[in-house]
């Protein structure tokens, strides 16, 4: 009788393969092999033939399965797996809301001197000053 342990991991398996859909391998000339990986998963198999890659392929996402849901994975494995990223409508800053910006080179004594606090805002303010008096 399977353990509940290995039910979940055949259930995920199972989502796993839904998700991937068939397995078709390509052939690399550069590794002279079959090779099959999905963007989902963090997993690849290599194989000397289509049959064997396609047979193997469900052996190694249900070992990747086994070692996630046992948190064995390290945590830049499991950031290719998880969520889109900043590719949602709508996410990261909203368009706007930072000023336009350009890089100037200058000495360094005068760049730590702009890295201080309100040191943008004090140039900003002489610099106008300057302005209009040239004016």
């Amino acid at each position: 009788m399977a353990s509940k342990e290995e039910k979940e991991i055949e259930a995920h398996l199972q989502m796993a393969l839904e998700e991937i859909g068939e397995i078709k391998p390509w052939y690399s000339k550069e590794f002279k092999s079959w090779i099959f990986l999905h963007d989902l998963y963090p997993v690849e198999y290599s194989g000397d033939t289509k049959e064997e890659v396609v047979q193997n392929y469900p052996l190694y996402i249900k070992e990747f399965i086994k070692h996630r849901l046992q948190d064995r994975l390290s945590p830049l494995m499991e950031n290719k797996t998880k969520g889109h990223g900043g590719k949602r409508k709508g996410s990261g800053r909203p368009k706007g809301t930072t000023e336009d910006k350009v890089r100037v080179y200058v000495p360094k004594d005068i760049a730590n001197l702009l890295k201080e606090p309100g040191a943008l805002m004090y140039l900003r303010g002489l610099m106008q000053v300057c302005h209009h008096a040239r004016l």
